[in-house]
């Protein structure tokens, strides 16, 4: 998915620079320009964040860097599903919906399944320990 989000940007931005010469001779009032200036930052922060974000999970605790960071700890969790199609990995990466003892949800992507399926199982020897 990395690569496919660096080859997007890249292909916009080549699009860019060969439709240059038109857009220099373009009429453009402040709503245009300030749309495609908003467009074309928006594109390459998503792209950033797309390539350098990460998923991590360490004591109890799984966190993700994208565009503002996502923590779930264990303890906080009342149930979780992993979505995850094998035959559709290169397009979609595995994921987990959380949902938390306070009813919000999250969504937490991950490249590596085994990350995910761990922290699973931190939350389902968390809620065996508290019952009786």
């Amino acid at each position: 998915m990395r690569a496919l989000a660096v080859v997007i940007v890249a292909a916009l931005a080549a699009f860019a620079l060969w439709s240059l010469p038109t857009l220099r001779g373009a009429q453009w009032n402040f709503t245009s320009l300030s749309t495609f200036a908003l467009a074309t930052v928006l594109i390459v922060w998503v792209g950033w964040w797309m390539v350098f974000s990460r998923t991590r999970y360490a004591n109890g605790e799984l966190v993700q860097t994208w565009l503002w960071d996502k923590h779930v700890k264990a303890h906080e969790v009342a149930t979780f599903k992993i979505v995850h199609w094998p035959w559709l990995r290169f397009i979609v990466s595995p994921r987990m919906l959380v949902r938390r003892r306070n009813g919000s949800l999250t969504w937490i992507h991950s490249s590596d399944p085994a990350l995910l399926v761990a922290f699973g199982e931190s939350v389902v020897r968390q809620q065996s320990s508290k019952t009786p």
